[in-house]
């Protein structure tokens, strides 16, 4: 294709083609979510103690984040349409096996499947879109519609998930995506084309160990240090993490066919959308744990409660996920994207004024709001990213934006989860009432969660006495991170305003695109019709 020549139009088929590539993405949506509904029968129904639990819920995504840089590579050398048909079978003999698991150890390890088939999804079905559609104005649409499907699937996963429980075993939960799977693999082949390098060069097994051991470590280092506090194993394991992951980035610039092409980063586009949703999704990940917190121990909610408080959240988010690539076609992406940044940060500083007696509707609707205000850095951030990339590293470039997501979201729990704590123990500290145990006191600093356990067992007026000034202390917790997130995104809307203020709307002429890969830049792609 000529630089003066339009780019082709998607037809039927190729809209047929990203509803079958919906299909696994919602699944993949609902497994984040789906075990915290079947954990508290794990421990009768299987025997399973705390720890193994924990392992249960955690391994999936540990190994999900994981194996995503090596999955991108992967599908652009063997084919994207192949891995994720790969990638389908597996879910589905994983879910299969989580359902009907025996023992704890085999729903661990079962799991662990379904998180290494899981990172098979996001590059493949991102980089297809990119394949489907070349016009801009349809390929802003399909991204658009990609991210509501995986919102909607956050948002009514639960909800079926919720009703399965009530009707049959704990581990029906994972039935749910079964069905989506078959689906993928039968229509697939039909309405998918295939696309792969056609100079794929040699896999490099070191650089995917290295990258394992990295993101793995770093991981389970930062998601164990906020959950349990100060931990000198998980602190030695997150730096080893570090290490290893300069290692592999030093090694990626030294070998001829690496992993991850380092030269993607030097794209202005892809480096600035990448600090985009890295910047959002952390935000928004210790948001979203501060108010689940917030709506159970604060307000006395249920888990189905507060479950259902965050859903106006994800609805927001749908919308502004369906919203923003029109507003794409007509003004600059840079000017959506900051705009909206810039209107969350404004919702967050609001919600530095939330009280402990009165906060609930306050919180809902800020929440709402400032998703759907972010939709548009999380949306369009991921279309810049992949459609900037020359098409052979397509899928690289698509887990990298999944990775930006999926790594933000746990540096927030970590990073702002620990922070928001701090913020509780140096307020409750000065503001115990007299008369509490030693050992009470020292539960009740710890946590709100711990001053609400240790409230039981107190008379009313001295669990009063505690639970005020905890309440307190925690909402003070919330503030204090719903400051620095504002401060974080009107910062990011700056850098975005100023950065990205090349990329022209989507419906117009795009100027030429930047170098992103000079090493094979010439290297031949293979493209072929869906059978």
């Amino acid at each position: 294709m000529t630089a003066n020549t339009a780019p082709a139009k998607a037809g039927r088929r190729e809209w047929l083609g990203l509803a079958v590539l919906a299909l696994p993405t919602f699944v993949m949506a609902i497994d984040l979510f789906v075990l915290m509904l079947a954990l508290p029968n794990l421990s009768s129904d299987l025997g399973a103690t705390g720890i193994e639990q924990l392992w249960a819920m955690d391994i999936y995504g540990f190994l999900l984040a994981g194996f995503l840089v090596t999955m991108g590579t992967v599908g652009d050398r063997i084919g994207r349409r192949k891995l994720l048909m790969i990638g389908c079978a597996s879910f589905a003999v994983a879910s299969l096996l989580c359902a009907y698991a025996w023992s704890p150890e085999v729903l661990i390890g079962a799991r662990a499947l379904l998180g290494i088939a899981g990172a098979t999804l996001g590059p493949s079905t991102l980089s297809l879109i990119g394949t489907l559609f070349q016009d801009p104005k349809q390929q802003g649409t399909a991204f658009g519609i990609w991210g509501s499907v995986f919102t909607l699937g956050a948002v009514f996963g639960p909800v079926l998930g919720g009703a399965m429980l009530t009707q049959w075993w704990w581990g029906s939960v994972f039935l749910l995506g079964v069905p989506f799977m078959v689906a993928t693999l039968i229509l697939g082949p039909k309405f998918l084309p295939e696309f792969k390098n056609g100079q794929p060069g040699k896999p490099d097994l070191a650089s995917v160990a290295l990258s394992l051991v990295a993101l793995l470590s770093v991981i389970y280092g930062i998601k164990t240090l906020a959950r349990d506090g100060w931990d000198l194993g998980a602190a030695i394991i997150a730096v080893v993490g570090i290490i290893a992951g300069v290692v592999f980035l030093r090694r990626q610039k030294t070998i001829s066919d690496p992993l991850l092409d380092l030269s993607l980063f030097k794209n202005k586009t892809i480096g600035t959308s990448l600090s985009g949703q890295l910047s959002y999704s952390m935000i928004g990940g210790g948001l979203m744990l501060l108010m689940m917190l917030y709506f159970q121990l604060v307000q006395g909610m249920s888990t189905l409660e507060a479950g259902l408080a965050m859903v106006p959240g994800m609805l927001g988010g749908t919308v502004g996920f369906a919203v923003a690539p029109k507003l794409a076609n007509r003004f600059k992406p840079a000017t959506v994207i900051a705009i909206g940044l810039l209107g969350a940060a404004a919702t967050l500083a609001v919600l530095t004024q939330v009280s402990a007696t009165g906060g609930t509707t306050f919180l809902i609707v800020g929440f709402a709001v400032i998703a759907f205000c972010g939709a548009p850095m999380a949306g369009l951030g991921t279309t810049l990213v992949v459609t900037s990339a020359p098409p052979e590293k397509m899928g690289s470039a698509g887990s990298l934006a999944q990775m930006a997501n999926e790594f933000g979201g746990t540096l927030g729990l970590a990073v702002l989860g620990t922070l928001g704590s701090a913020i509780y123990g140096a307020q409750i500290a000065g503001n115990l009432p007299a008369g509490l145990s030693a050992e009470t006191a020292a539960v009740a600093e710890d946590s709100l969660a711990g001053a609400t356990v240790a409230a039981a067992n107190l008379s009313p007026e001295l669990a009063s006495a505690l639970l005020v000034p905890a309440r307190e202390a925690f909402t003070s917790g919330v503030q204090v991170v719903a400051a620095v997130g504002a401060v974080l995104l009107a910062v990011m809307a700056a850098v975005v305003a100023t950065r990205l203020k090349h990329v022209q709307p989507f419906g117009a002429a795009q100027p030429p695109a930047e170098p992103a890969a000079e090493t094979d830049a010439d290297a031949p792609v293979v493209a072929e019709e869906a059978a």
